[in-house]
């Protein structure tokens, strides 16, 4: 049986961190951050990154969320998650029954709550402590800073030539008819202010792995300043992406972005 606390006693609180840790955590309390991870079949991986997001968590002064995306996964994925809700008030967990990254990182950003939300693959291939390198207090007002392995002050690590090749030849594709000037579109950790993030998912029509390259495209159509951010990279075996049929399909898409815009679909309606 739990304790109950006497009438008049005062909460246990010993220090002003203390102070300050009841307060980011209250519900109430809007979060400054909201950190947004999709999911598929992440049984194995996200126990652990869990735990480090739940650190990272803990050592920052101001209020964070974190919203798990269960993208449809047909192993433990969700028990997990809900076991990570009931001990961390901050995670809440969402199910997407649509099939696809994409999918799953819109219903996450559309559902949180943050002044800036963060898209954070469930591997953890760029450690969670680096995201302090995407906020304001570090690089200034920003619209939209997304991580980079190209730019200088970036390192991959134990990525395999041929994977390198094949991020770099779907890049030049994005750059020559997409989005010109950025030389990493496509790795999963990204940052978005929460006005901007409102104002552009509800515009993606892509739900597998092109959708970053999506909402970006409409961040340019619609005057959104991109920052690059170099980041620390280790490359994880167990990835989600098929090589050649996702490069396919990538390659593909990115022609149907072309032409989506070419219609003037993420323009904005000066009517």
């Amino acid at each position: 049986m739990q304790k109950q606390r006497p009438p008049h006693s005062k909460p246990i609180i010993t220090s002003e961190s203390a102070l300050t840790n009841v307060r980011k955590h209250d519900p109430n309390t809007q979060p400054y951050l909201s950190i947004i991870i999709p999911a598929y079949n992440e049984q194995e991986r996200l126990p652990n990154s869990l735990d480090a997001i739940a650190a990272y968590v803990e050592q920052r002064p101001f209020a964070i969320e974190v919203i798990v995306v269960d993208n449809n996964s047909s192993d433990r994925t969700g028990a997990i998650i809900e076991q990570a809700a009931a001990k961390h008030p901050y995670v809440h967990g969402l199910f997407e029954p649509t099939q696809g990254k994409g999918a799953a990182v819109r219903t996450g950003m559309l559902a949180a709550r943050g002044e800036y939300r963060f898209i954070c693959d469930a591997d953890l291939s760029m450690p969670i402590d680096e995201i302090d390198r995407f906020l304001p207090e570090q690089i200034g007002p920003v619209d939209i800073a997304i991580a980079s392995r190209e730019i200088a002050g970036a390192v991959r690590y134990n990525e395999p030539w041929h994977r390198h090749l094949m991020g770099r030849v779907f890049n030049t594709i994005v750059r020559l008819f997409a989005i010109p000037g950025l030389q990493d579109t496509q790795c999963g950790f990204k940052l978005f202010r929460a006005d901007v993030a409102e104002d552009l998912f509800p515009l993606q029509t892509m739900d597998g792995w092109s959708f970053d390259v999506e909402v970006l495209y409409a961040a340019r159509q619609r005057g959104y300043s991109i920052v690059e951010v170099p980041i620390n990279w280790y490359y994880k075996a167990n990835t989600r992406i098929d090589p050649i049929r996702d490069s396919i399909d990538m390659f593909m898409e990115v022609f149907r972005i072309r032409r989506n815009g070419r219609r003037g679909m993420y323009k904005r309606d000066e009517s």
